[in-house]
């Protein structure tokens, strides 16, 4: 397994989670509404952390990254509304939730390591 892949397949399935999750909530206007916007930001942080490990450049990696954060953290958000709203069971919610905020972690750490200096090679293996 190459040195990232672990996080895109964590990201993948969070994406395909997030999928699901979107297709339970009500058909409501709020329901309709939410699910629109989860499914944009929740869907999005794979694909742009594959875009990421294929970066040119230390600056264009970061960049990338930070879409994924930033993606992940609108997530969080959405989720929360849903937890809130009970527009589902908080038991449904709860572990996408967490595990959106696992990635926040993930991705913040990397940007950190990235940006510190101490990751030196970018491309397919990062």
């Amino acid at each position: 397994m190459a040195k990232g892949d672990d996080i895109q397949e964590r990201l993948i399935d969070f994406a395909v989670a997030t999928i699901k999750l979107c297709s339970e909530l009500p058909e409501t206007s709020a329901g309709r509404h939410v699910a629109g916007q989860l499914l944009r930001c929740g869907t999005s942080p794979a694909p742009n952390y594959g875009e990421a490990r294929g970066a040119e450049s230390k600056r264009d990696f970061i960049h990338k990254l930070k879409i994924v954060l930033k993606e992940l953290l609108e997530s969080s958000v959405w989720l929360k509304i849903v937890f809130r709203a009970d527009l589902l069971s908080k038991s449904r919610i709860l572990p996408l939730l967490n595990e959106c905020d696992e990635l926040n972690k993930i991705m913040q750490s990397s940007l950190k390591t990235v940006i510190l200096g101490k990751i030196g090679h970018f491309g397919k293996n990062c």
